[in-house]
């Protein structure tokens, strides 16, 4: 299992936790596996197959946009994190 940080507007999918586990070889996977449990959660990541453009995915401080997005392999030891942007005045 990988250890997934949640950002604040995420953390309805979570119980209000700041951090949960998931299973998956892939980024994809493990979204789509907390999914499973919390319906929703993917709308918020994903849209048409891509990471939504002001959402920013971390796996261990590497961002995947630079690198190859939802198909980044994971390990078992590695840290997501999900930081959707944040907009106010």
């Amino acid at each position: 299992m990988v250890t997934v940080r949640l950002a604040t507007p995420l953390r309805k999918f979570s119980d209000g936790k700041p951090e949960i586990t998931a299973d998956g070889e892939t980024l994809q996977e493990v979204i789509e596996n907390i999914n499973a449990k919390s319906p929703g959660f993917a709308d918020r990541i994903i849209e048409n197959g891509e990471i939504k453009r002001f959402v920013n995915i971390y796996v261990n401080n590497e961002d995947v946009k630079m690198g190859k997005g939802l198909a980044t392999k994971i390990g078992k030891n590695d840290i997501i994190s999900i930081l959707p942007a944040v907009s106010g005045g």
